[in-house]
């Protein structure tokens, strides 16, 4: 099978998106900006053709954990979250290249989610655990993507790097189960590497980063860094006009830095988790622009200090 040049041009970044779903894994509610999914697949790669996309996504997420986990309403346990989340964003790929021939594009993100966690914490008049829940939806912390870079290297291979910003836009208060933003900055710089074999259809492709976080100066809180890897292979298959794109992804997240700040009552509180799910995608080329669909859904198999769950993704990406 020989795959048109043209198919390459749709795959188009989708970074991580600062959506504050609970569960992504251990630091301060549980969670953080980055999550499992968010960049892995042919989507994501950095676009190497001048031009604006758009990019409408949605995330569902469901997990529990009966670990005691640290939120902004104090020290919880026995945790149930449900988070939906919808993400409109989009960017702009320039004409003329930086850096050794490299594609300069600029990229942002805006959630909007809705958080339904209940769990056990202390009660109003005292240290009794109580069940409680809450119900909560509101923008998310905006995702700044101001340097991504794709380099092309031969016929089958590409890297990338990129730098997504989390900003502290989204909803937050004290003393709620769950927030829509998380109150603090992130800072993810992430490199990938994509093998693309256009005859057989075959592309294989792994990203990782190291997110770093300030402190939250509601809370005093201060996660630790992350490092993560998101890695997939899929297979390409011309089908009705388009191309059908099946495979897996995995992804391993490991907290290396350890919580910090007056607020980290329970200490260091690193925490791990990995996963495995299919992947199908469709592209479909319109002229000159493409339109990509995707669809995912992700297992957490081993996890510690954190919520455990399954995150759905279906994702669209549109070049123009």
């Amino acid at each position: 099978m020989t795959m048109p040049r043209r198919l390459t041009v749709v795959s188009l970044t989708i970074t991580a998106l600062g959506l504050a779903a609970p569960g992504a894994r251990a630091a301060e509610g549980g969670t953080s900006h980055i999550l499992p999914g968010a960049n892995a697949t042919l989507v994501d790669v950095a676009p190497t053709a001048p031009g604006y996309f758009v990019k409408p996504m949605y995330l569902n997420y469901s997990g529990s954990a009966k670990a005691r986990i640290p939120t902004a309403a104090g020290i919880v346990s026995n945790a149930d979250a449900t988070a939906n989340t919808f993400v409109l964003g989009g960017g702009y790929t320039f004409e003329t290249t930086v850096l050794g021939g490299a594609h300069y594009s600029i990229a942002a993100f805006l959630p909007y989610g809705f958080l339904d966690i209940t769990a056990n914490a202390a009660s109003s008049g005292g240290p009794t655990l109580a069940r409680k829940k809450s119900s909560v939806d509101g923008f998310g912390d905006l995702t700044l993507v101001p340097v991504m870079l794709g380099w092309k290297s031969g016929d089958n291979l590409q890297y990338d790097f990129l730098m997504p910003v989390y900003v502290p836009t989204g909803s937050y208060e004290k003393g709620r189960l769950g927030n829509p933003g998380l109150n603090y900055w992130t800072v993810d710089p992430v490199f990938g590497v994509t093998y693309s074999n256009k005859t057989s259809g075959f592309n294989a492709l792994l990203h990782a980063g190291y997110a770093m976080n300030t402190e939250n100066n509601t809370t005093h809180y201060k996660s630790g860094s992350m490092l993560h890897f998101d890695g997939a292979l899929e297979q390409i298959v011309p089908v009705g006009g388009g191309f059908l794109a099946l495979g897996v992804e995995g992804f391993y997240f490991k907290q290396v830095t350890g919580d910090s700040g007056s607020g980290a009552t329970l200490g260091a509180f690193k925490g791990m988790t990995t996963g495995l799910g299919p992947v199908i995608g469709y592209v479909k080329p319109l002229g000159s622009n493409s339109l990509a669909l995707e669809a995912k859904w992700l297992a957490e198999l081993d996890t510690k200090k954190r919520l455990e769950g399954d995150y759905l993704w279906l994702r669209v990406a549109y070049k123009f």
